[in-house]
């Protein structure tokens, strides 16, 4: 009982945010895709294929096919991944065919049925990959390139692997049509997933180049509460030496700098660039990146 109450109490919530991807992704794969023939990326769109061929419900092959990919995944990464990935992909496919039963459609217009199914199918699966998990099949894979290729965001390696099931699609049903719309729908649900996961890229990185270095750090550190590097420059023209504070701050927060900057060097020169990712602190947690 005490074991029971410990997991519901440090991972309950992740669980409940997983089960929740899952409803979301089985609504938008059985209430808007799978009606107006736009196929799934992955095993998803491998079942999917083989149920128009065959008949057999799409849920069930899922979880079939995964199998060997969970057997891979589990010395990789561990007993927490596969236990949330389990969930996500059993929960996921369970979704889906329960959501068939009900026989919903929810447009008939394949461009909307394309947007909002991608809307929603990023929007639920983003949430599963925020709880460390997948929905297993090419999920799996996804993380394992991740690992290799840190780089490439988790969105885009899944676009890309999606792509090669929407080509066998197209090929074996002659609906070249549809792979088009499927394109829109992953492309969607690459950008709703990078979204949840490394957020909307609203951090900025500033280099001020100044003759009060000391006072526009200090300043930064009181106003804004953030910390800044002093670095080191050299101009090419003049040959003089130039000093640099380095910050990394909230878009919000630029204005607040520019006045802070303007205040104590008028002829400083400022530097601001959008940042991918910013870890540390009153960041992102470095030890929690994907």
């Amino acid at each position: 009982m005490e074991k029971v109450k410990q997991f519901l109490k440090t991972d309950g919530k992740a669980v409940a945010v997983n089960l929740i991807g899952c409803l979301i992704a089985g609504m938008s794969f059985s209430w808007l895709t799978f009606p107006n023939n736009i196929v799934s990326g992955g095993l998803t769109g491998i079942g999917q294929i083989l149920n128009l061929l065959t008949g057999l419900p799409v849920g069930v092959m899922v979880i079939v096919m995964n199998v060997p990919l969970f057997l891979m995944a589990w010395r990789q990464f561990g007993l927490r991944f596969i236990i949330y990935s389990l969930i996500g992909m059993v929960g996921s496919s369970l979704a889906i065919d329960f959501f068939a039963l009900f026989r919903v459609v929810l447009t008939d217009d394949i461009l909307l049925a394309a947007v909002y199914g991608g809307l929603l199918k990023g929007l639920g699966y983003g949430l599963i990959f925020t709880t460390g998990g997948t929905s297993g099949g090419t999920d799996i894979l996804s993380r394992m390139l991740r690992r290799k290729y840190a780089y490439i965001q988790l969105g885009n390696i899944s676009l890309a692997l999606d792509a090669t099931v929407v080509a066998a699609f197209a090929v074996i049903f002659k609906r070249a049509d549809a792979a088009m719309y499927t394109i829109i729908t992953m492309f969607v649900s690459s950008r709703v997933v990078n979204l949840l996961l490394y957020g909307s890229a609203n951090s900025s990185v500033c280099y001020i180049v100044t003759v009060h270095p000391h006072d526009i750090a200090r300043a930064i550190g009181d106003r804004l509460r953030r910390g800044a590097t002093l670095l080191k420059g050299e101009g090419a023209y003049s040959g003089e030496e130039r000093d640099v504070v380095l910050c990394a701050v909230k878009r919000q927060q630029i204005p607040t700098l520019k006045k802070i900057v303007s205040d104590i060097d008028e002829h400083a020169f400022v530097i601001v660039t959008q940042s991918h990712e910013v870890f540390g602190k009153n960041f992102q947690n470095i030890e929690k990146a994907d």
